[in-house]
């Protein structure tokens, strides 16, 4: 029987064939880490015999590997807009992962971070993430994630939605944000102005260490974000100077996480 790991979702189960698959919730079963940077590549290959070259596993590929004492599912990808991996075990074998990856990356400079450090990273990617940018309430279109659907493969559930508001525009597009404030950040839900017009809405917001920059992602009316003007974001109470950055902050080619 077919069998899909299933990482939540209410309703995930509302539109299953009548036979032949069957989902499990696998979020509790298994853990991992997301290990990134310029010598994670160096730092996985100390704890497997497979091949990680770029050629092997490029980026966002996926495999079923040996990593120290642990089969691991790892992909080829990250948050943080630098080379690296986000591997996953069955939940018993996390800390004889993490016990792994602490040994192999000792000398190599490896130490943890915590969510907001990552935030950070992500956000000078301009990189959205589950339930912050991306949610039941937002588009492909608005998110930006209409390059992932096939609009060729037949019938899906949403395809005549999904295909008038390819036709026609999303109302909204989540824009990146730099911000000119130095002192504060925005969290989430401030509102953005274009003089005293409410235009939209701030999902996640953190400083850019690298770039030296209050940084946001944002939903905008579609007019705003097709002929940007300077904004106003609300910033703890007070009005701030926004922009639409045209392109990311940090590496807007991508290619340290693709190196």
């Amino acid at each position: 029987m077919p069998h899909a790991g299933c990482r939540g979702g209410r309703g995930a189960g509302n539109h299953l064939p009548a036979a032949g698959v069957h989902i499990e919730n696998l979020s509790e079963s298994w853990l991992g880490f997301s290990l990134s940077g310029p010598r994670s590549r160096q730092i996985v290959a100390r704890l497997t015999r497979e091949d990680i070259s770029d050629a092997a596993l490029p980026f966002l590929a996926c495999r079923c590997i040996d990593v120290g004492l642990t089969q691991a599912v790892v992909a080829r990808l990250s948050l943080t807009g630098e080379l690296g991996y986000e591997i996953n075990v069955p939940a018993a074998q996390q800390r004889t992962l993490w016990n792994s990856l602490v040994a192999a990356g000792a000398d190599l400079g490896l130490k943890p971070i915590g969510m907001r450090a990552q935030d950070s990273l992500r956000l000078e990617k301009g990189y959205g993430v589950w339930s912050l940018e991306f949610t039941a309430s937002c588009t492909p279109a608005m998110s930006g994630l209409d390059r992932f659907v096939a609009f060729d493969k037949g019938e899906f559930i949403g395809r005549d939605a999904a295909l008038r508001e390819r036709d026609t525009g999303p109302a909204q597009r989540l824009v990146l944000l730099a911000i000119d404030a130095t002192d504060a950040d925005v969290t989430g839900y401030e509102p953005i102005r274009l003089g005293d017009r409410r235009v939209g809405y701030v999902t996640s917001g953190a400083f850019g260490h690298h770039v030296r920059q209050s940084l946001a992602l944002a939903y905008v009316d579609r007019a705003v974000a097709d002929a940007p003007e300077p904004l106003g974001v609300d910033v703890v109470g007070e009005l701030r100077r926004a922009r639409i950055l045209a392109e990311t902050p940090y590496d807007p080619q991508g290619l340290k996480l693709r190196g």
